[in-house]
């Protein structure tokens, strides 16, 4: 029985792209269960693509996991497939840091192998769509049993890109991070993880100066939005364990002018 194949992409949903990569897993692997995490990145977001994507993994079943965001499609970055220390699990996509915090967070790549001639790939292979011609054969046949080496050549583990977010600043209660990533509701998640949460001095309920380059807000930490009052900015840990920044039934990037890369200020108050 093959593995299951989860699959991220910055696609979209008007195009064919994501709907193209998965015919190609059903015509190789059509027994892989395909489960779409989402297609919705920002285009280009490698970073926030990188986040979404190690957030979601210890909730996917074991087996290959492939994640395209792949602004360097066509130039002399890698393509790649990487199994993790632990769970079995193997991540296929672009040496861009896309995959690094995923395999971070699996205790870090034990094998790895350039796919980006792969015998698995199509031919002839575009220059601007490796997720059909070289990612997507790549992981279906990967999930129907063939082993890593077969993919591609191998290379050091060590050598592969990574991503690490912009540090946070945080001492005397007031903390700065960057904004790492916009949702659809937009909420704005910030660089600052629950581990971090001491050095901000931010007590729950109580006031929060946030400040960004479009002027000084006040808000709450709180724990959900519903403990604020419509329309209200509020700083809240989200469900994947970051801090973050949203309006009650409202945008907290349209208030505040946010986009991901964006520096915050928070002053607890």
């Amino acid at each position: 029985m093959a593995l299951p194949v989860t699959f991220l992409s910055d696609y979209g949903y008007d195009d064919e792209f994501a709907g193209v990569c998965r015919a190609v897993i059903a015509r190789i692997a059509p027994d892989a269960a395909v489960v779409d995490l989402t297609h919705g990145i920002a285009r280009h977001d490698v970073g926030g693509g990188a986040l979404v994507l190690a957030a979601a993994l210890p909730y996917t079943p074991p087996g290959v996991h492939l994640a395209i965001v792949d602004p360097g499609v066509g130039s002399p970055r890698r393509a790649l497939a990487v199994r993790m220390a632990t769970e079995e699990r193997i991540l296929v996509g672009p040496d861009n840091g896309l995959l690094w915090p995923a395999i971070a967070r699996f205790g870090g790549p034990v094998e790895a192998v350039d796919v980006s001639l792969s015998p698995f790939r199509l031919e002839p292979i575009s220059a601007t769509f490796h997720g059909r011609d070289i990612f997507a054969p790549v992981a279906a046949n990967l999930a129907r049993g063939a082993v890593l080496r077969e993919a591609g050549h191998s290379l050091d583990p060590a050598e592969l890109e990574r991503f690490e977010p912009a540090p946070t600043r945080a001492e005397r209660g007031v903390a700065t991070a960057p904004v790492v990533r916009v949702d659809r509701f937009g909420n704005a998640i910030l660089g600052i993880a629950e581990a971090d949460l001491p050095a901000t001095g931010l007590l729950l309920g109580h006031p929060v100066e946030v400040e960004a380059a479009s002027g000084a807000r006040e808000a709450i930490y709180a724990r959900a939005f519903a403990e604020v009052a419509e329309g209200q900015l509020l700083v809240y840990l989200d469900s994947t364990g970051w801090l973050a920044l949203a309006v009650n039934r409202g945008s907290a990037v349209e208030l505040l002018g946010l986009a991901a890369g964006d520096e915050v200020t928070l002053r607890a108050e």
